[in-house]
């Protein structure tokens, strides 16, 4: 990181980091193994976290006793059913589930001039900031429908960058998954990583919560002060 770099732009991974949908994943993800008869284990859903709906569901399907091989078409319909399950779940979602301390650290944010986006993988975002009702506090929200790559491919972070008109080292990404954080890496950008930080080597800033995200003293680590 270069002494005295201007920050310009703060891009935000969704679940886990504005709002916690983790348990609606699960819930959702849980059901889907429970009719086809495979375990499943908060543990096992760990690693479907920042991962795309696709790719989480070959990992749900390789942990059945007996393997079966199932087509494309069979496939996107068990997606779609975990999609539809999960969708019935964020109705519920509400701006009482924003989490600890985001709402004054975007404010803090925006008053500073600085730009904010959100790059989350997840295809139902736009319902869930909706449902916030924080739509108007980010400039951008990549629209994963567009993008070739999933997480850890630095794609969505470089998109939301372009689009906010940041060169990527310009930026702070926040993620609270490990595939996001190598994503902003990747993207060559300085990463906050929520969570343990046994999990997160190659974050520059690692907090245990949302709650001490804090804008001055995260600006002030960025541009190496």
């Amino acid at each position: 990181m270069v002494a005295n770099q201007t920050l310009k732009a703060v891009i935000f991974d969704l679940d886990g980091v504005i709002t916690d949908t983790a348990e609606y994943h699960y819930l959702a993800w849980k059901a889907i193994a429970e009719e086809l008869g495979i375990p499943f284990t908060r543990e096992f859903n760990e690693n479907l976290k920042g991962v795309s709906r696709m790719d989480s569901l070959k990992l749900l399907l390789s942990q059945a006793e007996t393997p079966i091989a199932y087509s494309d078409a069979e496939l996107d319909q068990l997606a779609d059913r975990k999609n539809k399950l999960y969708v019935e779940l964020i109705e519920k979602i509400t701006p009482a589930d924003l989490l600890p301390g985001v709402t004054d650290f975007v404010k803090e944010i925006r008053s500073s001039g600085v730009k904010t986006g959100i790059a989350s993988a997840s295809k139902n975002a736009p319902t869930v900031i909706h449902r916030l009702g924080i739509e108007d506090q980010f400039d951008v929200i990549v629209d994963v429908n567009t993008l070739k790559n999933n997480k850890p491919d630095p794609e969505i972070f470089l998109t939301a960058a372009a689009a906010l008109g940041a060169d990527p080292a310009d930026c702070i990404g926040v993620e609270d998954a490990v595939s996001g954080v190598d994503a902003i890496k990747a993207a060559g950008m300085f990463a906050v990583a929520i969570g343990n930080a046994a999990h997160f080597p190659h974050a520059d800033v690692v907090l245990d919560s949302t709650s001490q995200l804090n804008f001055g003293v995260l600006k002030a680590k960025f541009e190496g002060q």
